[in-house]
């Protein structure tokens, strides 16, 4: 790729991830999602950006929706919730609809579960959590046993964050991984308009680098962070350089906030 500068500047496309949290008692407002902030900082340590996410209720349709508009668009697509024994975990029915392939109980994942609870204690309830699109692979649940699955580039978790985590970390060893994602961050005590033209800028510059400004009100002071993402130390130290220049000809005081790309060397 080619900057507006002249210069040529080689961008290593990263991996890329949606997310789906499916739960209505999130939208209601009952229970906060956890998930988004734990996945995204998992995803980016991996080096995978995660490009978007959606929360949907337990619908079928809605599921359906989300997952086979994303699904296209992305490397991967991690869905949480709507996989355990109640009327309303509609989630592996809906990505078997998705897949247009049939849904039934998998053989592989009720071994698992009656040899955990016994074949005397396997309710109906419980044979629900075996019931999967065709032709997926298990991920294992080292904390409750039912097991989440793969179809495609869909993986399938549970909702509870416990659970949800251990599956992730075995997800983790699974996906690409890409070169890692390093942050850095500037803040100043001025307002946002005071740098947002310079910071548009240095953006169209350095297309290998995410900028974003953050302002922020606290104590009566207005102020803003402007932090910059790339897999590319140097670029991203180059651009932290000019914002850092553009700020101090503003007026502002730079104040370098998490630096993984230091600007000097030690």
């Amino acid at each position: 790729m080619q900057n507006p500068t002249g210069n040529n500047e080689n961008v290593k496309i990263a991996p890329t991830a949606a997310l789906v949290v499916i739960g209505s008692e999130i939208l209601s407002g009952r229970t906060q999602d956890v998930h988004t902030q734990w996945i995204g900082e998992k995803l980016t340590g991996h080096g995978i950006r995660l490009s978007e996410m959606r929360v949907v209720k337990d619908s079928r349709d809605k599921i359906i929706e989300a997952v086979n508009a994303l699904r296209p668009r992305y490397d991967y697509v991690i869905t949480t919730g709507g996989i355990g024994p109640t009327h309303d975990d509609v989630t592996s029915a809906a990505l078997a609809t998705a897949f247009n392939v049939n849904f039934g109980v998998n053989l592989e994942a009720r071994a698992l579960l009656e040899k955990h609870y016994g074949h005397e204690n396997f309710s109906v309830a419980r044979l629900k959590m075996a019931m999967m699109p065709a032709g997926v692979n298990l991920i294992p649940n080292p904390v409750s046993v039912a097991p989440g699955f793969i179809i495609d580039n869909v993986y399938v978790l549970a909702g509870i964050p416990r659970v949800m985590q251990s599956m992730f970390e075995h997800v983790l060893g699974l996906l690409e991984r890409g070169d890692p994602i390093l942050t850095n961050t500037i803040g100043c005590d001025l307002a946002e308009g005071a740098v947002s033209s310079g910071v548009g800028d240095v953006q169209s510059r350095y297309r290998s680098v995410e900028i974003g400004s953050y302002p922020y009100f606290r104590s009566g002071s207005v102020g803003v962070n402007i932090v910059l993402r790339s897999t590319d130390p140097e670029k991203l130290r180059e651009a932290t350089r000019e914002v850092v220049t553009l700020v101090e000809v503003a007026g502002g005081f730079p104040n370098p906030i998490g630096m993984q790309a230091p600007l000097y060397d030690d």
